[in-house]
């Protein structure tokens, strides 16, 4: 269960950062509320994940899901490069986050 929580809390955090581009885009209650929601659920969800799992290997896996997770919505939602060499380096943070839950 907590290695759930730690994925959707991951997943909250990509709709954290979704939060910002919104208030930068076009500042409006929703948009905040989409960034405070976002965060406070990715933060609450991490901290019951890290009753169990090691704040290490937590972490890692949290900002692993946050960071690839942002770079495809920028790529798929708001137009940002799609280069072989990027779409690479995302796909190196996904076999370092299963590594890591294969080690853990």
């Amino acid at each position: 269960m907590t290695w759930v929580a730690l994925i959707l809390a991951g997943c909250f955090e990509v709709v954290g950062v979704m939060g910002i581009t919104q208030v930068n885009q076009k500042p409006s209650l929703r948009s905040y509320l989409v960034l405070v929601g976002g965060f406070a659920l990715s933060f609450i969800l991490l901290s019951f994940a890290m009753k169990e799992i090691a704040m290490g290997t937590a972490y890692a896996v949290w900002t692993g899901i946050g960071t690839v997770g942002s770079a495809l919505v920028g790529m798929l939602v708001y137009g940002e490069p799609k280069d072989k060499l990027r779409i690479t380096c995302i796909a190196l943070v996904i076999v370092s986050v299963a590594g890591l839950k294969l080690i853990a």
